[in-house]
């Protein structure tokens, strides 16, 4: 075996304050030319491990550190961060910070400028050329969208032409289109220039599609470093440490639990689809019991395709909210918004808004990057003023209005967790909005809200420290505690790992009785169908559909012009053939099975 480009021997790392290390005895190597995710619950210490790689742990995270790490087969004891970055490309979770200069060229050719490279101008067009912004580098960056910022930030580490890249969770806060461009561009660099590229990722779709290998995290350890197909079919393992395989992989598990036949499941929805098939082959094949036949028969007798349990039209429908006689809690009247460049021009950012959202809703505003989402939050909580048109919360006009005033109406959650990070402590970053509010039950609600969000071994940690998916939690802990009338979630599930998630969802259920009406803006549509009683689809500023995940879901064309995706549920129906688009893993099986008798038995959908 080749020796390896990385290697990491019995490494433990202790953050000050902290009672238990983050990384305990981790050994690790990797390979030239390997495409590795790290996955692991949030803070089982995925980023710590991958911050050593370029030094900041111990040189700039300080801390009690042993092991050792080599690089090239040499130590890197003795190496500056400065030094190893040569080598090692770092995209972080908050990849906007790492961009530093006014324009797109000018960025991407900072670092090796700095370094006092001769070539910085011709590493960064390359850089550019690689991330497909050759034609942005004029641009200023506050003029980007999501998905290019964190093109730009890649390219900036790309400028330095690294052996090893490391991104942390590339596709969080992106829309489904971007999210595959990054990955598309990731496989290039590593197939056709020879990129060793590693990945801290909770979306496992992604890493069976793009992945060669994947390192398991458990509470500081490293527990294994596998192939992806043997590591994405460990599915009761993975799912004991909150850890989610592909839903395809789950449902084929489901309907399967056999771990002789964990290595046939599939790991994508066309491997799915032969899957599902060959199974009823299967079934088909062996001895039909005469009275499943029957059984099947009568129920089909009356000639409709016999609809699986809990999968019909109005399975996932609950008593809908009578708005007719209803004063909104949200009312927006053709609402403008336009920022002025550094020409002086206007640019228009969201455009002919009409909107009214009532008690008891549970909002999803959905869209890709900079369809609008976040601004048409800012202005419902007043941290942004309109050009044209009025907003109203619970009949105040905010136009104008300072936030403040409307503090304990609206709670605002940002996109970036560590926007509303005050304290030195996660207690008291919960506690110091109820204080500024003076609530007499604060107490109380902040140790509400470090159970319900898992924070209480991290409630004395400098939150400002913590791993990406834990900043989320502590940022969602601060808006909910404060239970005002109308939430408004920006990105909520970004970085967080899928346990988090449905924790998350159970929270905002739990909130119902205290916040009349929650509006999220993501990207996560497993989220959305799982959630939302409403979903608000917006492109370019405008919004182009209104309804309920029925209609929103099965207009492919719509997705498409919005930069979204399917989920794998969805795709797998479709694929199928199943009677509805399933959102659910439990109504997915469920009409699965149901399709597998249909085909056996020679019904039709």
């Amino acid at each position: 075996m080749d020796k390896p480009l990385l290697e990491l021997s019995n490494v433990s790392f202790t953050y000050p304050g902290a009672e238990h290390p983050v990384l305990l005895e981790v050994s690790f190597t990797l390979q030239q030319g390997d495409f590795v995710a790290v996955i692991g619950s949030n803070g089982s210490g995925k980023s710590t491990l991958c911050k050593c790689f370029n030094g900041l742990i111990p040189h700039y995270y300080t801390g009690d550190f042993e092991g050792e790490l080599k690089l090239l087969g040499e130590s890197a004891e003795e190496k500056r961060v400065s030094e190893l970055s040569r080598h090692i490309g770092y995209v972080y979770q908050d990849f906007e910070n790492q961009l530093v200069r006014p324009t797109v060229l000018d960025d991407v050719c900072f670092t090796p400028l700095n370094y006092g490279l001769a070539d910085y101008r011709e590493r960064g067009l390359r850089a550019l050329e690689l991330t497909g912004l050759s034609g942005l580098s004029r641009e200023f960056i506050w003029q980007l969208s999501g998905g290019q910022k964190h093109l730009l930030a890649l390219a900036g580490a790309l400028a330095m032409d690294p052996d090893i890249l490391v991104i942390d969770e590339p596709v969080a806060q992106l829309d489904p289109q971007h999210a595959r461009q990054i990955y598309d561009i990731l496989r290039r660099l590593n197939e056709q220039h020879g990129k060793t590229i590693v990945v801290i990722e909770h979306h496992a779709e992604f890493i069976a599609e793009y992945c060669r290998s994947v390192v398991l995290m458990d509470g500081g350890r490293l527990r294994w470093q596998k192939p992806v197909r043997e590591a994405l079919t460990a599915v009761e393992e993975l799912q004991g440490l909150g850890i989610y395989p592909p839903d395809v992989t789950r449902a084929a598990w489901l309907l399967r639990p056999d771990l002789q036949a964990a290595w046939d499941y599939p790991l994508s929805c066309e491997e799915g689809r032969a899957w599902f098939r060959r199974r009823a082959e299967a079934v088909a094949a062996a001895s039909v019991n005469a009275a499943d036949v029957r059984s099947l028969a009568a129920a089909s007798s009356d000639g409709a395709p016999a609809v699986p349990p809990g999968t019909g039209p109005h399975a996932a429908t609950e008593a809908a909210v009578s708005l007719a006689a209803a004063e909104p809690i949200v009312r927006m009247e053709q609402i403008r918004l336009s920022f002025r460049t550094i020409h002086k021009t206007l640019q228009p950012v969201l455009g002919g808004i009409n909107l009214e959202l009532y008690a008891g809703e549970r909002v999803a505003l959905i869209g890709n990057n900079g369809a609008g989402k976040s601004s048409l939050m800012k202005l419902i909580a007043g941290i942004t003023a309109p050009t044209g048109g009025t907003v109203q919360v619970k009949g105040i006009t905010v136009n104008g209005l300072p936030p403040e005033r409307l503090s304990g109406i609206v709670s605002y959650v940002f996109q970036n967790p560590e926007d509303m990070f005050i304290d030195d402590s996660v207690r008291g970053e919960i506690a110091y909005y109820l204080k500024a509010r003076k609530l007499a039950d604060r107490d109380e609600r902040v140790e509400g809200m470090l159970q319900a969000f898992r924070l209480q071994e991290l409630a004395e940690r400098d939150a400002r420290l913590l791993s990406g998916g834990q900043q989320r939690r502590v940022s969602l802990a601060i808006g909910a505690a404060v239970r005002p009338a109308v939430m408004l979630l920006d990105e909520p599930t970004a970085n967080l790992d899928i346990s988090t998630k449905q924790e998350m969802t159970r929270v905002l259920e739990a909130l119902r009785g205290h916040v009349e009406t929650v509006v999220i803006a993501t990207h996560d549509m497993a989220l959305v169908a799982e959630w939302a009683s409403r979903i608000i689809v917006m492109s370019e500023g405008r919004i182009i559909a209104d309804g309920d995940k029925e209609a929103v879901f099965s207009d492919g064309q719509l997705l498409r012009r919005a930069g979204l995706a399917e989920t794998q549920l969805m795709e797998m129906s479709r694929l199928l053939g199943l009677p509805q688009i399933c959102s659910s893993l439990e109504a997915f099986t469920a009409a699965a099975e149901w399709r597998k008798g249909e085909l056996v038995y020679g019904g039709s959908c």
